[in-house]
């Protein structure tokens, strides 16, 4: 069984909420966070809340980017032992294109180029995870996800190419 971290939570009235944490080897660690959003990382002694041995006060966009570094990645390791490389790319439907007043069905694009089309862009709309009864319109431009030359063969196919 894995080791599960404990986390005490303190209210601060007026102030915010405190965050503590004792580290495996013994280091406290705490967050506040004040009811404006700020937060301060602090280390401090776990016998003495006063003695403050080192503090940073965090904007929300640094505390954002922070959190985001701290977080493991689930499926990290996967990425050591499987390469893949998927490009996303915006493909514009153009006067030339077969498919302008079609359906996404009728394309056959994933089974016939092994990209998706994982979203249609039209005007100010967006229209994630089309159906294959989807009609595209001119000026409508498609995100399609897949290897290289995927994504390059549903660009030829909806273009007449």
């Amino acid at each position: 069984m894995e080791p599960t971290a404990h986390v005490s939570k303190t209210p601060l009235p007026g102030v915010g909420t405190r965050y503590d944490l004792t580290t495996d080897g013994g280091r406290h660690i705490s967050v506040v966070v004040h009811q404006d959003g700020r937060r301060i990382l602090a280390f401090h002694d776990p016998q003495d809340d006063d003695n403050c041995k080192d503090a940073t006060a965090l904007a929300p966009d640094e505390a954002t980017a922070l959190s985001k570094l701290l977080m493991p990645d689930p499926v990290g390791h996967l990425h050591q032992h499987l390469e893949i490389d998927l490009v996303t790319e915006h493909i514009p439907i153009s006067k030339r294109s077969p498919y302008t007043g079609r359906t996404l069905g009728a394309t056959q694009a994933r089974s016939r180029t092994g990209a998706s089309i994982v979203a249609v862009l039209r005007r100010t709309d967006a229209f994630p995870s089309p159906t294959p009864d989807f009609r595209f319109a001119l000026g409508d431009t498609l995100v399609v996800v897949g290897t290289r030359e995927g994504v390059d063969a549903v660009a030829e196919l909806v273009n007449g190419g």
